[in-house]
């Protein structure tokens, strides 16, 4: 019988050790899981802060600015409406005035003036190309000046005429209608450019949510794995207890049952912890406050219990 009891005293410190290397290896590994989570926990909390970021620059800037330039450009394209109009009716009213004046006394001064007009070009050829002596030239340049003064009086009379001052405003049209287009070209190219820079925000959130969709897909499996390393964890840890309950596996030492109630003591607090954060989100969800990712995840795992 005396020599049973060492036999048996050596199997209970194997036993013992073999249990306080299993708590300590299933401690480790859940340890080692749980700052992993706080890892993904941080790394979910960058990413909504991108999100947060690049919806308020595609929002608040580039749909604003794009907004802006397009409301510029509808103003910008009625004002051209306007203009086509009006440069339509001069153009009728033109044509309405040259059927009336058709054969009239002042299409003739037109063509009266065309004359005159190739009279002092052929004159001014004369006395560029043809050797003329002091009178002779004299003499054609009175005659070009005479010309002048008609083309001059002619030119006068015109500018009265109604088909002149039709032209004149069709003219003025024409310009402010291609200052139009051109502006209208660069008013929509910064409309375009705001509106391609808010599409690749929008396109950045997009995948900002899959990454955080993969990385809470991660979360949710390391939390899975490190809460079975915690289920075996105490499952050794109460298999240690009741073995060895009023016991001393390593002689008059003390240390590891102290240890032991040190432990017990901690997870009793971290368990009351645990219940006085899960009663505050409770209260929370209820009041309908935002609740953050440790809250909700403490609210979920007590819907699955």
């Amino acid at each position: 019988m005396s020599r049973e009891k060492p036999h048996n005293a050596r199997t209970s410190r194997t036993s013992f050790r073999d249990l306080q290397l299993q708590i300590e290896d299933l401690r480790q590994k859940r340890d080692e899981l749980n700052k992993k989570t706080k890892e993904y926990i941080n790394g979910l909390q960058e990413i909504e802060i991108e999100i947060t970021n690049s919806l308020k620059i595609a929002k608040q800037k580039y749909k604003k600015k794009r907004d802006y330039w397009n409301n510029k450009v509808k103003q910008l394209k009625e004002k051209k409406i306007e203009y086509i109009t009006l440069f339509d009716n001069f153009i009728e009213d033109k044509k309405s005035l040259q059927k009336s004046e058709k054969n009239t006394k002042d299409n003739k001064q037109i063509l009266s003036m065309k004359q005159i007009e190739r009279k002092i070009d052929n004159l001014e050829r004369i006395i560029e190309t043809e050797k003329l002596d002091i009178a002779e030239e004299n003499a054609i340049i009175d005659k070009i000046r005479e010309l002048a003064a008609m083309k001059h009086e002619f030119l006068s009379e015109e500018k009265n005429n109604d088909l002149f001052k039709i032209e004149r405003k069709i003219e003025i049209v024409k310009i402010n209608l291609n200052k139009i287009y051109e502006q209208l070209n660069k008013w929509s190219d910064k409309s375009q450019e705001n509106h391609t820079k808010m599409l690749e925000e929008f396109q950045n959130v997009d995948k900002l949510k899959e990454d955080k969709k993969k990385l809470e897909e991660e979360l949710i499996e390391n939390k899975k794995t490190a809460d079975r390393y915690h289920e075996q964890y105490l499952k050794v840890m109460n298999q240690r207890k009741k073995n060895y309950k009023g016991k001393k596996p390593y002689g008059p030492s003390k240390k590891p049952t102290r240890n032991f109630n040190q432990f017990i003591k901690k997870n009793e607090m971290m368990e009351k912890l645990r219940q006085d954060k899960l009663a505050t989100a409770l209260e929370k969800q209820k009041a309908g406050k935002k609740l953050n990712l440790f809250e909700a995840r403490l609210i979920l795992e007590r819907s699955k219990e």
